[in-house]
């Protein structure tokens, strides 16, 4: 009974949805199988600063699809919210509009945080170095500058090597796309957090989550790898198109096959 209930369940889930579900699910367990395949699987298409040795186009897509082995959570989450919400989506919008969307968002994401990495990775770099070798910001900031008006080999290869440490992955920038659509569609939906017995309207919690997201994008905590940005650059995205279906009529419905 179970195991019908189950497959009941699976083939209900929309097939865009499910696909990109058993995707993610598959990537992550080849990684958690074998732990060295898994870093060349991040290392290869998880998205890298571009002109970073690492940087490849189609990272801007791969990386959607990994997650790190170590932490099953965010798996967890993006799935569960991927099923919870873009199923919903899904047959809402129809399969071709539902992927279309679903993507651009995840590209979007990608794009911003490049932007974000862009206009950081040198301040990151001479503050790191700085603090590793006792002087002041401004004091290293010289003697970088310096360095690359030289031309100095040495400084180059540093530079280069400290880029590719620049990585980011998972479906969180598409995911919270996905958040915001069903925002539009049902805007006065009630959710439920875990940690809150209330129902919260789906317009205000997307709100309250954007209002986290850049809260944390410019004061991070201590120890805080999360790409905040991407997921605003999934959302800010997913808002162009939403608004753009909101004008034709689009919103809901009106699927194109």
């Amino acid at each position: 009974m179970f195991r019908n209930g189950f497959g009941g369940f699976v083939s209900a889930i929309p097939p865009v949805t499910k696909n990109l579900i058993i995707i993610n699910i598959i990537v992550w367990a080849v990684e958690a199988i074998f732990p060295k395949f898994g870093m060349t699987i991040i290392r290869v298409l998880g998205l890298h600063l571009w002109g970073a040795h690492h940087f490849n186009p189609v990272q801007f897509i791969t990386y959607m699809f990994v997650h790190a082995s170590t932490n099953p959570w965010h798996l967890l989450f993006n799935m569960f919210s991927l099923w919870m919400f873009g199923s919903i989506l899904e047959r809402v919008w129809g399969s071709k509009r539902y992927f279309i969307f679903y993507f651009v968002c995840g590209i979007g994401a990608a794009l911003v945080q490049e932007i974000v990495w862009t206009c950081t990775w040198m301040h990151e770099y001479i503050g790191g170095i700085a603090k590793l070798n006792g002087l002041t910001y401004d004091h290293m900031k010289v003697i970088v500058d310096e360095a690359l008006r030289a031309g100095d080999s040495g400084f180059t290869s540093a530079v280069a090597s400290f880029k590719n440490n620049f990585v980011t992955i998972g479906a969180s920038g598409a995911v919270y796309g996905l958040l915001l659509g069903y925002a539009f569609v049902f805007p006065n939906q009630p959710l439920y957090l875990f940690f809150i017995p209330y129902p919260i309207k789906a317009k205000y919690m997307m709100i309250g989550y954007a209002a986290i997201e850049f809260f944390l994008g410019f004061r991070p905590i201590a120890g805080d790898t999360i790409a905040h940005f991407a997921h605003l650059g999934g959302a800010l995205f997913g808002l162009f198109i939403l608004l753009y279906w909101k004008k034709k009529g689009m919103l809901r419905g009106n699927p194109f096959y």
